[in-house]
This record gives structure tokens, sequence and C-alpha cells, in this order.
């Protein structure tokens, strides 16, 4: 395990859903954090406010910190998002952008974590999903980050990459855009009726404080050059998800389908394997769907 206490780490997307917790989780260990983002967030401390699609940007911010340690979170990262040139503009050329100015700087990081995707797996449902599984993107959003990754290869000789492909995950302040925010929504409004898309879609969930955990303890272990699924290795269907909702809140309501929320490139199972990430970190204590589905029903609530 590599010392990582007063270590300097930049992380992009810092202020987003994955990297506050991850910050936290950071500076609880004792790490020296800097974020960055294309957003101006007054309360974010040690922030930088950078374009990523812009080289002078990058550049002007990696030589200003100088990091030790590098994990790039931002992205865009809505499945559904409407403008797919920006897919392509912030997850693979900003994502270019980053690894060329490391690649530049006087001081090179000693480890770099690029955040990728299990959609990067497409539609593949036979099985658990290794990452020796071949990729078959089937939206634009994956097709950017198995992107990514080719691309991140360039710079395989000359930076200490480690690209992790999380699956699903979800915890408190992740947009209702996404699903198991939006059924949470309902269920703490004690809404009568509730429009999904398809019920039997199903999903490999973990919880976001399980997520950022694993990847500080890769920042701690660097297994540079591996490719490594973070997941639960468990299936749950959107349909469960109700019912187990239903039974922690007592609530229940009308399951709608809406054909407007079904998607004709819909990946109908994502399931990892955990095989790999447990043989680089040892098993790590990842909280069941009930506790997080607790945790995000109750939450603020007297």
């Amino acid at each position: 395990m590599v010392t990582t206490v007063n270590k300097r780490v930049l992380v992009t997307g810092s202020c987003g859903f994955t990297g506050q917790y991850l910050v936290s989780e950071l500076e609880r260990k004792g790490w020296d954090v800097f974020g960055a983002g294309s957003s101006t967030h007054e309360g974010c401390a040690n922030y930088r406010c950078i374009d990523l699609t812009s080289l002078n940007d990058v550049r002007s911010a990696v030589n200003e910190l100088e990091p030790d340690i590098v994990v790039h979170l931002a992205a865009v990262a809505f499945v559904g998002h409407g403008n797919v040139d920006d897919f392509y503009h912030v997850n693979l050329l900003g994502t270019r952008n980053l690894l060329s100015a490391l690649a530049e700087s006087k001081k090179k990081p000693e480890c770099v974590l690029l955040a990728s995707s299990a959609n990067v797996y497409g539609n593949t449902t036979d099985g658990m999903l290794s990452e020796t599984m071949r990729p078959n993107p089937a939206n634009d959003y994956a097709v950017s980050k198995l992107s990514m990754e080719f691309m991140a290869r360039l710079w395989s000789e000359e930076l200490p990459l480690v690209i992790v492909r999380p699956f699903n995950y979800t915890g408190v302040g992740q947009s209702e855009s996404f699903l198991i925010p939006k059924i949470v929504s309902h269920f703490r409004n004690k809404s009568t009726e509730i429009e999904l898309g398809n019920l039997d879609v199903s999903r490999d969930f973990s919880d976001v404080r399980s997520v950022v955990r694993i990847y500080r303890r890769l920042l701690e272990e660097q297994p540079i050059g591996e490719t490594v699924n973070v997941c639960s290795g468990k299936l749950v269907s959107l349909k469960e998800i109700v019912t187990l909702a239903e039974t922690i809140t007592a609530h229940s309501m009308s399951v709608k389908v809406n054909p407007a929320f079904v998607r004709s490139n819909e990946v109908k199972t994502l399931c990892g394997d955990p095989s790999k990430l447990k043989r680089l970190i040892g098993d790590t204590e990842m909280f069941t769907l009930e506790e997080t589905l607790r945790w995000m029903l109750f939450e603020d609530l007297p």
C-alpha cells in the first residue's frame, strides 16, 4: 500500500454527486484535496473553476496545483442528456486535455484514476460481466467512455493510469433524473402514482459511499495499468426496488409504464463481476440496497 497522507490530490468534478463524497472520504483520511469543475461553487474549498475542453485552462490548473494524485470524475454522465456532442467534447476531448496537461507537467503524478463506466459492456446478458468481456456500447454516453479508455492508452507509457468501470450506484444528493432518486422522491412525497420505463431492467446497484471508499483503496494500492469493475455483483430489477421501498415506507403507489421513458437502446441487464476488484484491494464492506434506500428515504426527515 502506498502512503497517501499529505499527498496532494486533484479531483475533477469535485462538487458533483460522486465528487463531494470522494472529497469527504479523502479528507477524512488525511489527504490534501483540491477540486476542479466547470461551474462556480463558492461553498467548495480549494476549488478551481476550469473548462476541460480548453487545454490552456487545464494546463494552468495542473501547473498551479502540481498534484501527486489525480482522480478524474468530471463528465456528462446522464445517458438521456439532450446534447449528444457534449458526451464527446467533455468525456473524450476533456479527458485528453487533462492527460496531455499532466504528461507535459514538470511534476508527474504518482497515479491517475479515470472514471469510465460499465455502460461500455452494452447489452451483454450472459452471466456476470468481467473486465475481459468484449465491450459493446449501446448509446453515445457509453461510446464516449469507451473511446476515452482507448484514447487514454496513448499515455500509458507516460502516466500511471488506473481505469475504473463503475456499475450503477446511488445515494443522497443524486439527481432525480436518475431512477432510484426519482423513485425515492415519490415515496418521500407519498405520491399515489409514478411513471417509469421498463420495469424489467435490472442493474448492479451500489451505494455511493461504498464506491468512493473503493476509489480511495485503489488510490492507496495503485494497481497501475489495470481496468477494474466497481460493483456489488448483485442484480436487482426496478420492480424489486419499488417493492422494497413499499416495504420500508409502508406506502404503496400505482406504477405506470410510460412508453416515452422506454429507450430503444436500453441496456437490459448489467451485473458486474467484482472478482478482480477483490483481488486488488481485498474485501470491502458494501452497504446493502435496503440500507441505501433507508438512508435516501429518511435523510433530512424528522
